[in-house]
């Protein structure tokens, strides 16, 4: 009896936890993404038109965040993510057969819809099921361990890239990205989703979270979502931490190259330089459930330390300093799964992945205006500057965590 007892939890969340992880893998386990930018440079396009094409992803994904989170509050969400990497596989095989500049394009545009369909739906999808099986509290070591499987498929897909490419190019790379797309939409398919009517709910005087679409339309969902973000302190105070954390350490990640490379790190080296940021940021999601357990003030001591980290290892441009900088990095990475996990405690309105998209809106906002700073910056200061200048909004991030308060997880009625 105590061994089925004690075995009945992890069953219950085993049911979602596999496809979880599964989908997380092979969302990121894409071949093409540290080659298709020499990919497109070999098909003749300019680095002012590939930058185009960046700007036609993040405003895509900008512009239909929000609609698509409202939608992912009526319709079954699995479906949502689901159809998300059918859009980007299509358009991986798109590129891969009419090489073009419009038809880049076209498939940015599929892979900026594909990231909005899951914004909001994903965590808003798993919090809810972990909410049902009375797991709530569970859901920064879920995340974590996700985004920690997300970070490590991105690095085994770059490793496996330069050999596949060497013995088989283009097109095995393609296909193999587009096979793990049809396989992340299959682990879609899988995700366990159970959500009650809203009107069921209000008969049962529970709280009408998570209810079904047929009692609420589309623009009634979208309004109760964004009026619940301006009119609860406690959600507007989340959302704003959430995106400061997320916009500033994922826009630097891209750059830890091209600073590796001005501190003197040879061409070949520089591939360690990045392992050991994806280390430390693995490492940092692995760690997320223990943080959420700590006191705000503890948090909030971490995240400047790791706006310190940032800053001193960019400037270091040594061994201690990628160490320094993969730490930095990592707690951002833990912060980030600590902050959603904060969000998803404090809605308690109807509209959670409405809620939610917004989050994804305000990093890619954040992230659209400072690709060009950052570049100004560098122009100046150079890449060490840069960094120390961009790793600074963590110290007032650092004084929002230390301030927020606790908030239990929020019942849904299922």
């Amino acid at each position: 009896m105590t061994t089925q007892s004690t075995r009945e939890p992890h069953t219950r969340l085993s049911r979602l936890t596999w496809p979880l992880y599964t989908y997380a893998l092979f969302e990121e386990f894409i071949l093409l993404y540290p080659l298709y930018a020499l990919f497109f440079t070999e098909h003749g396009l300019s680095v002012a038109q590939i930058s185009s094409l960046f700007v036609l992803w993040s405003l895509t994904s900008v512009l239909l965040a929000i609609p698509a989170g409202a939608w992912a509050d009526i319709v079954p969400r699995h479906y949502l993510l689901a159809a998300a990497p059918l859009l980007s596989g299509t358009g991986f095989a798109l590129w891969l057969l009419f090489p073009s500049y419009w038809v880049f394009a076209l498939g940015f545009v599929l892979w900026g819809t594909a990231g909005a369909l899951v914004s909001g739906a994903f965590e808003a999808l798993v919090y809810t099921e972990l909410s049902r099986r009375g797991a709530a509290q569970q859901y920064a070591r879920v995340m974590g361990v996700t985004r920690a499987l997300g970070v490590a498929a991105v690095g085994v897909a770059t490793l496996l890239a330069v050999p596949v490419m060497a013995h088989a190019g283009y097109t095995a790379i393609g296909l193999a990205s587009v096979a793990a797309c049809l396989l992340c939409a299959l682990a879609g398919l899988a995700l366990p989703e159970h959500r009650a009517r809203r009107s069921d709910a209000a008969d049962r005087g529970s709280d009408p979270e998570e209810g079904g679409g047929p009692d609420l339309g589309y623009l009634q969902t979208m309004r109760l979502g964004l009026a619940e973000a301006r009119g609860s302190r406690a959600v507007r105070n989340a959302l704003i931490l959430l995106v400061v954390i997320t916009a500033f350490w994922g826009m630097l990640e891209e750059y830890v190259p091209l600073l590796a490379a001005s501190a003197g790190v040879t061409t070949e080296d520089i591939p360690l330089v990045v392992l050991t940021v994806w280390v430390c940021v693995t490492l940092g999601g692995l760690l997320a459930g223990p943080a959420a357990r700590l006191s705000p003030r503890t948090l909030g001591a971490l995240l400047a330390l790791a706006a310190a980290a940032i800053a001193v290892g960019a400037l270091l441009g040594n061994p201690l300093g990628w160490v320094l900088l993969g730490c930095g990095f990592g707690v951002c990475q833990m912060m980030n799964v600590v902050a959603d996990a904060r969000l998803q405690d404090s809605i308690t309105g109807s509209s959670r992945a409405t809620v939610t998209s917004l989050a994804e809106v305000g990093a890619e906002s954040v992230g659209v205006v400072s690709f060009p700073l950052y570049a100004g910056v560098f122009l100046v200061l150079g890449h060490g500057m840069a960094f120390v200048l961009f790793a600074a909004p963590y110290l007032l991030a650092a004084v929002l965590m230390a301030r927020t308060r606790r908030t239990r997880p929020v019942p849904t009625a299922d």
